[in-house]
């Protein structure tokens, strides 16, 4: 099956004042946002429709995109397997080459289609390898596709994005016992099926739910992944610090883990070029356990920060940036990997069960 897009010339313009043309295929739209990278081989369906993308022009370092399509969408099935939220999260993608014909069982229409559908722009015909590399070097900056008139440069990290991509009001997915309140700062389906599959009730809320004054009943606490700087969600970090006072167990997942730093009292830093990928290696502290997880965020724990009674519990491998955190003596813990994977390894899916032990 082939879909052409629309293939005219377009370019990526960086904040430095770096371009690179390319060609289009997807919405013939244009975008601003934060260029970031990801050097992941397969899962682009997964990782376009992650929150924690919003905001963001997504480069692929893999050289081929699009080549197995995309799998069909259904909006009437909850939490679809193919698809870690509702609907396409990122800005717009930068790819090297794309594949115009795709081929997979389970494909339903191409990714240019799909896209288009979206709203979502994507530039091909990129080196996508010298862009990669300046943004290493240089570290993340805003950009914009450009395709007919230019766009209002967007800073993602000024903003709440939080808000735009939680749930309004609060979703129960009915199964047995523990009970576990979710804080939705952008929570990925994979997260809620990876408690699902452990017979565990989830009840999902808003990002700004106080969750000590709700008349539901839980066990436990989940703070999500999401997008942006966790420094603008004050909400949820004050509703954290509460629970943090009641000592209710929690367990925070990639912005979590910043979230509940914050809520503890440490700090939080921008990085400069962050982790977004499928093959980051940790290591459990006081260890020589190493474990390859999936990735994606720009932001990291400040360890010299963190309070008394609180210590690292994972490091990545790679630049030895915070991976996780965890009280000495309390029920409170985090990492900033993804346990639930959706792309990548499942080498720590564990990490559910050893928080539902402590709830059961």
């Amino acid at each position: 099956m082939k879909s052409l897009g629309f293939c005219s010339q377009i370019k990526l313009v960086l904040q430095d004042g770096s371009v690179f043309y390319g060609y289009g295929f997807g919405a013939e739209r244009s975008v601003s946002g934060e260029v970031v990278f990801n050097t992941g081989m397969v899962g682009y369906p997964e990782s376009m429709t992650d929150p924690s993308y919003s905001g963001q022009i997504l480069v692929f370092t893999y050289p081929l995109i699009g080549n197995y399509g995309v799998p069909q969408q259904s909006y009437e099935e909850k939490l679809s397997t193919s698809f870690e939220s509702d609907k396409i999260q990122v800005q717009g993608i930068v790819v090297c080459d794309y594949s115009f014909d795709h081929n997979h069982w389970n494909a339903y229409e191409s990714l240019s289609s799909w896209m288009k559908r979206n709203n979502i722009p994507g530039v091909y015909g990129i080196d996508t390898r010298e862009l990669t590399k300046k943004l290493r070097v240089k570290g993340t900056m805003l950009g914009k596709i450009i395709v007919n008139r230019e766009p209002k440069l967007f800073d993602p990290n000024k903003v709440n994005l939080v808000k735009d991509v939680s749930i309004t009001y609060p979703e129960i997915y009915e199964r047995k016992k523990p009970t576990v309140m979710l804080i939705d700062c952008g929570v990925k389906h994979n997260i809620i099926r990876s408690l699902l599959e452990r017979n565990v009730t989830v009840i999902r809320v808003p990002w700004n739910y106080d969750i000590t004054k709700t008349s539901l009943d839980y066990d436990g606490i989940i703070i999500s992944n999401g997008p942006g700087n966790p420094k603008m969600c004050k909400e949820t970090i004050t509703n954290i610090k509460k629970a943090i006072k009641h000592e209710i167990p929690i367990f925070g997942i990639c912005l979590g883990n910043q979230l509940l730093a914050l809520a503890a009292g440490a700090d939080t830093y921008k990085m400069k070029y962050g982790h977004r990928s499928q093959n980051q290696p940790c290591i459990e502290a006081g260890t020589k356990r190493c474990y390859i997880t999936t990735q994606n965020h720009g932001y990291a724990v400040n360890t010299k920060r963190l309070p008394k009674g609180w210590e690292q519990w994972f490091i990545n491998a790679n630049d030895n940036t915070n991976e996780g955190i965890r009280h000495k003596n309390k029920p409170f813990m985090s990492v900033q990997f993804h346990p639930e994977a959706m792309p990548g390894p499942v080498d720590t899916g564990f990490l559910f069960d050893e928080f539902l032990k402590i709830i059961r």
